[in-house]
């Protein structure tokens, strides 16, 4: 199997949490993405809340430590 036919990553409930971390400390969507290999359209949902809700308030608890 080569690259275009393998599935696209999937981000989990974990990989929300450390976008929102990473968008809080200046990082940039696209950059962002590129590291999970997805398309930034689902860091933006992730942002958005459209996505792995509840992400955001466990971003704050394990920002705040």
């Amino acid at each position: 199997m080569n690259d275009t036919e393998r599935p696209s990553y999937v981000l989990t409930f974990s990989d929300a949490v450390e976008i929102w971390l990473r968008s809080w400390n200046g990082e940039y969507q696209n950059r962002i993405a590129a590291s999970y290999d997805v398309n930034p359209g689902r860091v933006n949902d992730v942002l958005k809340e459209r996505k792995h809700i509840g992400s955001r308030e466990v971003a704050l608890e394990r920002g705040a430590t």
